[in-house]
């Protein structure tokens, strides 16, 4: 009897240990996005090989989840309320750390291939982004303003979810397109894959996406980081001659 059941216990284990063996590798379309004065926002193709040991793929086809997260940033999000008609700051609260930009695809929707734990964990869903409140507030007034910054920046399209943006080929090759709008700010951008079997993440990959300003942007934007003093005198300066060519050009008409 000992014989019939630990047999079949052995032939089980070798398909547990290569589905957790599976390992992926990724690639993206582009390392480096640049941004300049016609910049209208960039698609950027994530795609890539699932590997399993001895080349065999499992009889249930995996789940890909892909994360491109933007580099955090503190922020200040201020409420306006009408008072007495006007519409004015009337409230605030500071964030410690923020995503800038942050877009997630799967092949089915998140709430179908993870827990809530495994998403809270991963981050993986706009709901589940771990803000840092900058502290001091009292509990209902960190929510209302978490939910507003989620609300706002998914408004913007700097935080987006694609439930169906991943395609499996015969389950081994996967890809994504992930829209970048034109206004994300530059930096390093990390995209992480994940491979997921019925809940869980069994294998995770990153890689970085390097968002910089070109051409005369660039220039413009080192010029205002490094010489900040002569760059407000030039700006002051341009605008006083703006102004002054205005001025002298209605005259003329007048």
């Amino acid at each position: 009897m000992r014989r019939r059941l630990i047999l079949p216990l052995l032939a089980i284990t070798p398909l547990l240990m290569g589905q957790a063996g599976a390992r992926l590798v990724p690639d993206i379309s582009a390392r480096n996005i640049e941004i300049r004065y016609s910049f209208s926002g960039a698609q950027l193709l994530l795609f890539g090989a699932i590997l399993y040991p001895g080349g065999r793929t499992p009889t249930r086809q995996l789940d890909v989840a892909v994360v491109l997260k933007g580099p955090v940033q503190p922020l200040i999000v201020r409420e306006k309320q009408k008072i007495a008609g006007i519409w004015m700051n009337a409230d605030s609260h500071r964030f410690s750390s923020a995503p800038s930009f942050y877009a997630v695809a799967s092949n089915r929707p998140l709430r179908q291939i993870v827990d809530e734990r495994t998403a809270a964990v991963y981050e993986l869903g706009v709901q589940n982004l771990q803000l840092s409140p900058g502290g001091g507030a009292q509990p209902d007034k960190e929510r209302r303003f978490e939910a507003g910054l989620l609300d706002l920046r998914t408004r913007q399209g700097l935080y987006a979810e694609n439930d169906h943006g991943v395609e499996i080929s015969d389950g081994v090759l996967y890809r994504a397109r992930i829209r970048i709008p034109s206004q994300v700010p530059v930096g390093t951008y990390e995209t992480e894959t994940y491979l997921i079997d019925r809940g869980k993440v069994i294998a995770a990959a990153t890689k970085e996406v390097e968002v910089r300003k070109a051409g005369f942007e660039r220039l413009v934007a080192t010029t205002a980081r490094r010489h900040g003093f002569f760059y407000g005198l030039a700006a002051v300066a341009l605008s006083l001659l703006l102004g002054w060519s205005a001025a002298a050009i209605m005259g003329r008409r007048a």
